[in-house]
């Protein structure tokens, strides 16, 4: 398939250029090469695509599962085929390494094969009644039309983490991609449902400036939940919208998550486990480890190994093989993270690993001697900083894990299970894995957040949840007597 439809936007199955005057210019983040320059959509863009979403549920919804699940398996099929052209893209406009890009490959097509099977698991239920003669029925329906922001980290994966499970359960969708990753978060993904047989307007794309129409997006009458994976300003602005035109949102939000290392941890294990959760994709996954908390017996021994560690992961072209850190997504993301890194640095923060910046190229960091309360620690870092925490039992290190605004995900290491578990309660986070690193994402497993990390579950019957909805249908056998 050439690339030519890359620049246009796709709507009730059909491609076309968007009606702004302004253009949204997509950027390989490693190279800086312009990919594509793209006719943004207006207003008029966005209704038309609601209309056509609208137009089409109606039709969408009435398939019987075996018609749904056919086009699933055509879908599915694509992805396969086109497996090597889409890691190239996410390479390409994400600056994901090779090692990533199959990561999510891979996490994506789960996702799709979970959806397939929500066509038959639209489960209702009938009950009692306390009335003579009435029968009591529950029934499961598509909400309509869902709105979907797309990331720009993990793309592909994340945007078909709410499309496919809304489509699969009788929704359609629109769709805006961030600006940073149109084509993996939107334009790539409606190319493959177009191939895969999807009828028109199931799926549409519209990609925009956020200042042109990215608050139109939320508050559009058509949409009845608006999905979206990204920060917790955007996301808390996006609630605050639906919220006052009385929407549903399904919000995946930003994270500080920690690993705790007990005194009993395996300690090679949890190197091990703590690199590959920092240093994937350089950092940029909102499950990534913020911090790492160790206890102060193995602190040093820790430390010590863990640095080692770092200073073997290579950085530098995310389309070779063996790369593990890439680019940072733009250069304003490179400066954030080392005003964070040189402010800790000042209040007593130590450097371990020192990492060079090259363009939009960050070699990773790592800082003992972190508190809290700096900003390394305190704000979500997203990039290649490991930050290193001693405390002195366990208690603290529970403290030290809570004390933050955010709870996603996180890790806990030590040779005694039930002590993990009984930790693991105590974390006030939506997901936590011991002997296991955070950035863990199973399509049938429920996935979200507490705190200012969001709202609502992603993954198996909870996604199936979120985009459904039910209605009760009462039926009365016989007449009732009313008291007038």
């Amino acid at each position: 398939m050439t690339t030519q439809n890359y620049t246009k936007q796709y709507i009730n199955g059909e491609w076309g250029d968007g009606s702004s005057t302004k253009k949204v210019k997509n950027l390989n983040p490693y190279t800086n090469e312009v990919l594509q320059e793209i006719p943004s959509a207006n207003q008029d863009d966005l209704n038309h695509a609601y209309e056509s979403a609208a137009n089409a549920q109606q039709d969408w919804a009435t398939l019987a599962p075996a018609q749904v699940q056919q086009k699933f398996d055509a879908l599915l099929q694509k992805m396969n085929e086109r497996k090597e052209e889409i890691i190239s893209w996410l390479v390409a406009e994400s600056g994901s390494t090779k090692i990533k890009a199959q990561v999510e490959f891979q996490a994506a097509l789960a996702i799709v094969k979970e959806s397939s099977s929500f066509p038959t698991r639209m489960q209702g239920a009938i009950l009692p009644s306390n009335v003579q003669g009435k029968n009591n029925y529950v029934e499961r329906a598509p909400k309509g039309v869902i709105g979907v922001i797309g990331p720009w980290n993990f793309p592909f994966h994340l945007a078909l983490r709410s499309i496919a499970p809304a489509i699969a359960s009788g929704n359609t969708v629109v769709v805006k991609p961030a600006s940073e990753t149109p084509l993996t978060s939107g334009l790539l993904i409606a190319e493959l449902f177009e191939q895969a047989g999807f009828p028109s307007g199931v799926i549409n794309v519209v990609v925009g400036r956020g200042s042109e129409i990215g608050d139109a997006f939320v508050t559009h009458p058509t949409p009845q939940l608006i999905s979206f994976t990204g920060s917790t300003e955007v996301g808390s602005h996006i609630g605050e919208l639906a919220g006052k035109h009385i929407k549903d949102t399904a919000l995946e939000l930003g994270g500080n998550n920690a690993m705790i290392v007990l005194e009993d941890a395996h300690i090679d294990q949890a190197i091990q486990a703590a690199a590959f959760g920092k240093y994937l994709h350089q950092g940029q996954i909102c499950m990534s480890l913020n911090r790492i908390i160790v206890h102060e017996s193995i602190y040093d021994q820790f430390a010590e190994a863990f640095a080692e560690k770092v200073k073997q992961l290579k950085a530098g072209d995310p389309s070779e093989q063996d790369t593990v850190i890439g680019p940072l997504i733009n250069h304003d993301a490179v400066e954030r993270i080392q005003q964070d890194v040189e402010e800790s640095v000042k209040q007593g923060a130590t450097k371990l690993v020192s990492g060079e910046v090259h363009g939009n190229l960050m070699e990773p960091v790592v800082l003992a001697d972190v508190s809290n309360d700096m900003p390394i620690a305190n704000n979500e870092i997203f990039g290649p900083v490991a930050t290193l925490i001693k405390v002195k039992d366990e208690q603290e290190a529970i403290e030290v894990a809570n004390g933050s605004p955010y709870g996603l995900s996180g890790s806990i290491f030590t040779t005694d299970r039930y002590r993990g578990m009984e930790v693991a309660r105590k974390i006030e986070t939506g997901m936590i894995h011991i002997n296991d690193q955070p950035v863990n994402d199973e399509a049938h497993v429920a996935f979200g957040g507490e705190k200012q990390s969001g709202i609502g579950r992603f993954g198996g019957e909870w996604a199936l949840d979120k985009f459904t909805t039910v209605k009760w249908i009462s039926v009365q056998s016989e007449y009732r007597q009313y008291p007038f």
